[in-house]
């Protein structure tokens, strides 16, 4: 319900704005839903709650959903847009098609014709399947899992990304990877929601074997889950994996095949379109032997079921509902306690912007992202980056040697505002009414030979990995870039009719993070070119591992579910990127009030409303499995901490709300963590 009232508000605003009236938010009179606000909750004992402690009252997560709050409501609104925009072209005889519409559609309707899918059961698979069945050797597994458009997974990983030693050119990075659970810790750890967890991931591995009509298939599915259990216990955890000077390991291909025996190195690169003594970055370097070991001594029966079932895990939604049924019965009611599947039109349209995102992007812009906007939005920050130049210039802790480079990297920052500047040409990728499985293969192996055509190439700093209906938002380190897609430049995070100090502590707080990427634990390793070098003095390093290092340890102790802790080296980036972005978009709100006073509306202060807003925009309710799958593998911390964390170590968040020792999340000023 909440959604509708949120696209009937955009709607109701532009309705009076056609009018001729003045233009109203679409949150409260000013940005902000005051009714939300629990007044018997102390700001100081939880800010999260104060602030939408009567909406989590009422809340109801939708039953095809595994959360709901502020950025689910715009997913759900992105959604309608784009479905608005197929209806469209649904409604467009063929000859009023041009080319990059009829693929839209195309792949549109091959999508949710259920119908032609059942009736074609396995037969659009069947040539992969049977290309499983018949492999002989290692080498067929490796080349299996280098395919592609194969659909299937692999024990490594592969993608084409800027050098982090070098961002002028690309190079291909290796990672570990091949789990069908989301973090090792599923396998591992000892906890009674992971182990019944472990035990429905065995039962669906025995129903997708069953469904492939295997023989056996509960003994088959115990050696897959074996397999796996064994490729977790050498992985690195999560946390270990973010650290840029440990994952960057250079190596020729003959080098890799001297550390990590066992597996056939050459096979695999070769079936990508990887030939010769080309470099490559080796991540998790101390797992790849292992795995390698692992790969060499598993029989080649196991590897071929382990290529079948991620296989179909990977297709399901383009095989009978059969498949995609049992695949939603783990991934989506087990892990994420989600209770139906999303409709197939939803479904459809998230496919059209995964697969032709371009074009559909045009198309979004045009209708929901004006112009006046996105001037808006780079005025704002405009103001963000003078309040990091103002901030950088005068922090006690940074010496003039580091607090030099650090202005340098900052006047080198680039940012990118709704939408790239220069739209990518889909017309080489085929699209067919009648061939959904080849159209998922087609678009997978068109996507990779677009990056590999460019690894000789000169660096594309313009790039966009999201698309503009994509509710997120990103930092490059390569790039020393933020990339903001117009879908999350809506209410509540932004709105061109509300008050200023509520967009400045909406997206000015998320743009402001954004930014200050390029100066936490890992961003700040990486120069102003997006170079991976050192540019610190040794006592400045020093100083700030201090202080983040402190903010660890406040977010190891916060409990998301019972006896399941927020880990704080996992989640440090982010959290520091919070902290920075709510103190500088503080800064900027007064940098753009240019010494004139803060107005009072509605007996709320300038800095109250900055902070209301920002606890606005992280309204958020989780079911469990969702919310447990965050904590063990996600970098973001669960939205209620994130206000929490950050509100509590600003100091002007002290004043606006009054807090006092006594209050559950007060520190005292010499415990709070000041970056910036």
């Amino acid at each position: 319900m909440r959604i509708k009232l949120l696209a009937l508000a955009g709607l109701a605003a532009t309705m009076v704005a056609a009018q001729g009236d003045t233009p109203r938010p679409a949150f409260g009179s000013w940005g902000v839903d005051l009714a939300t606000i629990d007044k018997s909750v102390k700001p100081g004992d939880d800010f999260f709650r104060y602030v939408n402690g009567n909406w989590l009252k009422t809340a109801t997560i939708p039953p095809d959903r595994t959360s709901t709050g502020s950025f689910q409501d715009l997913q759900i609104l992105s959604e309608q847009r784009m479905k608005a925009i197929v209806a469209e072209l649904e409604a467009r005889k063929e000859s009023e098609l041009d080319p990059e519409a009829k693929q839209l559609r195309d792949l549109y309707d091959a999508f949710t014709d259920t119908k032609a899918i059942d009736a074609a059961g396995l037969k659009p698979a069947q040539k992969d399947l049977d290309g499983f069945a018949k492999i002989k050797t290692l080498d067929g597994v490796a080349e299996a899992m280098g395919r592609p458009d194969g659909g299937t997974d692999s024990l490594f990983a592969d993608r084409i990304t800027p050098d982090p030693k070098n961002s002028n050119v690309y190079v291909v990075t290796l990672t570990q990877n091949g789990l069908g659970m989301p973090e090792r810790d599923y396998y591992l750890r000892d906890d009674k929601n992971l182990a019944a967890a472990r035990e429905a991931y065995r039962t669906y591995l025995t129903t997708m074997l069953t469904l492939a009509a295997a023989k056996d298939a509960a003994s088959r599915a115990g050696a897959v889950y074996d397999l796996e259990a064994a490729m977790a216990k050498v992985e690195w955890p999560a946390a270990n994996r973010r650290d840029a000077d440990k994952t960057y390991n250079p190596m020729t291909p003959t080098e890799l095949e001297k550390f990590a025996p066992g597996f056939p190195w050459r096979a695999f690169l070769k079936a990508q379109g990887i030939a010769g003594e080309r470099k490559l970055i080796v991540r998790e370097n101390s797992a790849f032997p292992d795995m390698a070991k692992i790969f060499a001594a598993t029989p080649i029966a196991v590897w071929r079921d382990w290529l079948t079932v991620h296989y179909l895990h990977t297709m399901s939604p383009y095989l009978p509902t059969s498949f995609d049924d049992a695949d939603f019965a783990f991934y989506g009611k087990v892990l994420g306690g989600q209770e139906q599947k999303l409709p197939r039109e939803t479904r459809a349209v998230r496919l059209l912007d995964n697969v032709l995102g371009h074009p559909l992007g045009k198309l979004y812009v045009a209708r929901y992202f004006p112009p006046s906007s996105k001037a808006k939005v780079e005025a704002l920050v405009g103001n963000l980056l003078k309040a990091y130049d103002t901030d950088i210039r005068v922090i006690p802790w940074m010496t003039d040697a580091t607090r030099k480079k650090a202005l340098d990297k900052l006047h080198a920052f680039t940012p990118h505002i709704g939408y790239p500047d220069k739209w990518r040409d889909y017309s080489g990728l085929v699209i067919k009414r009648d061939d959904l499985v080849g159209d998922r293969e087609r678009s997978e192996k068109f996507e990779w030979d677009y990056r590999l055509s460019r690894i000789d190439r000169p660096v594309d700093r313009s790039e966009w990995i999201m698309t503009p209906p994509t509710i997120n938002a990103y930092y490059t380190q390569s790039f020393n870039s933020i990339f903001f897609p117009a879908a999350i430049l809506q209410p509540p995070f932004f709105d061109p009719n509300a008050d200023d100090a509520v967009n400045y502590g909406g997206i000015g707080a998320v743009i402001g993070h954004e930014i200050g990427h390029g100066f936490d634990d890992q961003g700040s390793k990486y120069d102003g070119a997006g170079i991976l070098q050192s540019w610190w003095t040794d006592e400045d390093r020093k100083a700030f591992e201090t202080r983040t290092s402190s903010l660890g340890a406040q977010f190891d102790s916060y409990e998301g579910l019972p006896g399941l802790h927020v880990n704080g080296k996992l989640t440090m980036g982010e959290n520091i990127g919070d902290l920075s972005g709510i103190n500088i978009a503080l800064q900027a709100y007064h940098i753009s009030l240019e010494g004139k006073p803060s107005p009072v509306l509605d007996g709320w202060t300038g800095d109250q409303r900055f902070f209301l807003s920002y606890g606005q925009i992280w309204r958020s309710k989780y079911r469990d499995g969702a919310l447990r799958q965050q904590i063990i593998s996600n970098p973001h911390a669960p939205a209620e901490f994130r206000v929490i964390g950050a509100t509590r170590n600003t100091d002007a968040w002290y004043k606006a709300f009054d807090v006092k020792p006594g209050d559950k999340y007060y520190l005292p000023p010499e415990q709070r963590v000041h970056i910036w």
